[in-house]
């Protein structure tokens, strides 16, 4: 399974990588003006669909199910379940997209009402819109085919995907004189990436022999128990969104330059997130069913865990470095072109206080599958709403003192509160087993992190000053001395900490 979580991983990060590169290049064009804002709003609306119809809520309802009747009943039945599932999915993205194109003034009114005090940005936002919608029907029959490849033990051309939405936005980017405007470039990339995503997932199954095709729907016992794991899962990550939705309504009316605070800070927030976190819950999902389908519980429990303390090995440096030198990080990534100290700055304080909830932030998706390998997927939508409630809530308390940062910090407490309930929930039901190894680990990895936060402090100031040159260059030069450090001292931290004996039994798991 570590093999599996490091292959996610792998090409997240590339993906991450990428990302950087592409987000680097959109400050220089775009900046953090208004174009910038009505990109991003535009950008955020078939993401908002997205996570609730397709990554979210699809794949808890889809992955476990697939692995499940492949596991029990064979790899017919298995395709016949995906082709209908196929069939029904490709209809209702067809008629979303129609009604999002008819009413797309309307829904930005929803989106971002703050914008109708600023007639430009607001129809600069319908136009991009329009184009980046047709998004959401390609990469949703994305998260198709890489369910269907995850249920086959195949990681690597769905978590590869990504990578295609960051090359198709750096080369719109580049060829930007030749649009209306670079929000305009930025849009038709986001499009162009749909359809480059979805002929690299659909080729890989069909190579896998798991093409999935039309076929008239049938109300079958496996349709109709995907149906009642979905209705649920929907239902949280429609939570769970609903707070994000607030983030950008609420930023509309902030000042100009908030909502593209926010979206920095989420990129880099979005790093350990993706490259740890949803890469071991990813992996962790099919295992996990495909075992308790066998009726390996234990086994089950042991997945888990496993992918939990490897989780914290790896989440911990990021937690430290966003709290310690998070302005360092803005300046020496994006500072350059339109985007300036002042908003690296926000984005900085963003970037702090969404490290607050980083933690929960990487367990998450590790911690829910307790409940999604099960089939059941209420619970956690009990979890995720009381989560999203009090988001919302310290969203509006704190948006007047604290402008983007109390929204981000609002998110991060949500994200304690969602995973809090979730490993209640799971003790209560008895899913919950940590064993001994874990316990002790998260005891290491907290002294682990405190002495390289401790580290990053007191190296900051000494390590800018042994450089009189440019503020952009000292400001990169810093974050490389201090990651070099930052990579000794936790290095150091671990081994001694867990011993050589904990890392060649590392290796040697992931050896089998």
């Amino acid at each position: 399974m570590i093999e599996r979580i490091l292959t996610v991983g792998g090409f997240t990060l590339l993906s991450r990588i990428t990302g950087f590169i592409r987000d680097i290049i959109l400050a220089a064009v775009l900046g953090a003006g208004p174009v910038a804002d009505a990109f991003f709003v535009a950008l955020r609306l078939p993401n908002h669909f997205r996570a609730i119809f397709a990554e979210g809520a699809f794949n808890a309802a889809f992955v476990p199910a697939y692995a499940r009747i492949r596991e029990q009943s064979g790899a017919e039945r298995a395709g016949h379940f995906a082709d209908r599932i196929f069939t029904l999915l490709l209809a209702s993205q067809i008629v979303l997209l129609a009604v999002a194109l008819l009413f797309t003034p309307s829904v930005i009114e929803l989106l971002a009402p703050g914008f109708t005090r600023d007639p430009e940005r607001f129809g600069l936002a319908v136009e991009l819109t329009r184009i980046t919608f047709p998004y959401l029907l390609l990469v949703t029959l994305v998260t198709l085919y890489g369910g269907i490849l995850n249920g086959l033990q195949r990681f690597a051309a769905a978590a590869a995907a990504p990578v295609l939405l960051n090359l198709s936005l750096i080369l719109a980017l580049v060829l930007a004189a030749f649009f209306p405007t670079a929000g305009h470039a930025a849009a038709w990339g986001v499009f162009a990436a749909g359809i480059f995503e979805f002929l690299l997932v659909a080729g890989a199954a069909a190579r896998a022999g798991a093409w999935a095709k039309l076929r008239r729907p049938k109300l079958d016992a496996d349709v109709k128990q995907f149906f009642r794991a979905l209705g649920p899962a929907t239902v949280g990550a429609g939570g769970v969104q609903l707070a994000l939705f607030a983030d950008t309504v609420i930023a509309s009316f902030l000042p100009a330059g908030s909502l593209s605070a926010l979206y920095y800070a989420d990129r880099l927030n979005q790093l350990p997130i993706g490259v740890i976190g949803i890469a071991a819950g990813t992996v962790v999902l099919p295992e996990m069913a495909r075992r308790l389908a066998s009726g390996d519980e234990s086994g089950a429990a042991q997945a888990q865990n496993r992918a939990v303390e490897f989780t914290l090995l790896l989440a911990v440096p990021c937690i430290a470095a966003f709290f310690v030198v998070p302005d360092l990080i803005m300046r020496a990534l994006f500072v350059r072109g339109a985007f300036t100290a002042e908003d690296a700055a926000a984005a900085g304080m963003t970037l702090a206080a969404y490290a607050v909830g980083l933690l929960p932030f990487v367990l998450i998706r590790s911690a829910v599958a307790s409940f999604f390998a099960r089939g059941d997927t209420a619970t956690p939508v009990k979890a995720a709403l009381i989560a999203a409630a009090v988001n919302i809530g310290f969203k509006f308390l704190l948006m007047g003192p604290l402008a983007q940062v109390g929204l981000a910090l609002a998110t991060s407490i949500g994200a304690w509160i969602n995973l809090a309930l979730v490993l209640w929930f799971a003790h209560r039901a008895g899913h919950l087993a940590l064993d001994v190894r874990l316990r002790n680990s998260l005891v290491k990895f907290t002294v682990a992190g405190v002495a390289l936060a401790a580290a990053l402090w007191l190296a900051y100031a000494p390590a800018a000053a042994q450089f009189d040159v440019r503020p952009g260059l000292r400001d990169i030069a810093t974050l490389a001395i201090l990651v070099a450090l930052g990579f000794i001292v936790y290095g150091g931290a671990v081994l001694a900490l867990f011993g050589p004996g904990w890392l060649r039994a590392f290796r040697a798991r992931r050896g089998r």
